[in-house]
C-alpha cells in the first residue's frame, strides 16, 4: 500500500512524501548503525561534483557520508532489499529502466546545510529517482534542518527530517536544499539509476 501511494504521487506531481514509512525498530537499527559509523570516523566530508572534479566545499555542503554495500549489516541489508522492491515497482509502473540503487548514510553536524541543487549531474542522466529516509528518532521543530523542495507547480515545501519519513522525487526535476540544522541530522539517501548515456553540452 505504501508503494502504491509513492507511485500515485510520483505520477501526479513528481514527488512523494510518506511519513511512518519505516517502522520504529528499523529507524532505531539504521540510526544506531549510522551513529556507530560516525563515532568510528567512517563517514567522510561529502564532495560536490563527481569523479576527478569532485571537491569538498563546506560553504555549499556540510554533510559526512559513507556508502552502503551489501553484507555490511542486517539493518542495511534489509533497507537495500526494500529499496530493491521499490525499484521493481517503479520499473513495472513507469518503464524507467532502473538498473540499480545506490545509497549512503548522511550525517549533518549542527550548523551544517546543503545549498540548493539538483541530484542529477549535468553531464549524465543516470540518477533518475531520489529516495531519502530520515532516521532522527527524537527530532523536534527547534532542531530545524528541514529539506526545502522547490516545486514545479510553484512555491516550496519544507519537510521535517523526522524519523520514519521517506521522500521520493524525480532527481533531474526537483531542486532542493537542506536548511541549517541545529542538531545532528541522520538520513540514508539514495538514487535509483538507469544506464548512463553522455549528455551533450
Amino acid at each position: 500500500m505504501q508503494f502504491q501511494s509513492v507511485i500515485d504521487d510520483l505520477a501526479r506531481q513528481g514527488w512523494a512524501l510518506q511519513e511512518n514509512f519505516i517502522s520504529g525498530d528499523t529507524v532505531q537499527a539504521l540510526a544506531g548503525e549510522c551513529r556507530q559509523r560516525v563515532a568510528a570516523g567512517r563517514l567522510v566530508p561529502a564532495g560536490i561534483g563527481r569523479a576527478g572534479a569532485q571537491a569538498v566545499d563546506e560553504a555549499v555542503r556540510g554533510d559526512h557520508i559513507q556508502w552502503l554495500e551489501p553484507g555490511q549489516s542486517p539493518a542495511s541489508d534489509a533497507w537495500l532489499a526494500r529499496m530493491e522492491q521499490l525499484r521493481q515497482t517503479l520499473n513495472r509502473t513507469f518503464f524507467l529502466g532502473l538498473e540499480e540503487f545506490e545509497c549512503h548514510f548522511a550525517f549533518y553536524p549542527p550548523g551544517t546545510f546543503y545549498k540548493t541543487h539538483l541530484d542529477r549531474f549535468r553531464d549524465d542522466d543516470c540518477r533518475t529517482v531520489t529516495a531519502v529516509a530520515y532516521l532522527n528518532e527524537q527530532w523536534q521543530p527547534a532542531d530545524e534542518g528541514c529539506m526545502r523542495m522547490y516545486l514545479e507547480q510553484g512555491g516550496t515545501l519544507d519537510i521535517p527530517p523526522r524519523g520514519g519519513t521517506l521522500v521520493v522525487f524525480l532527481s533531474g526535476e526537483i531542486r532542493h536544499e537542506v536548511l541549517p540544522t541545529r542538531a545532528g541530522r541522520l538520513s540514508v539517501t539514495g538514487w535509483f539509476r538507469r544506464r548512463c548515456w553522455p549528455v551533450a553540452d
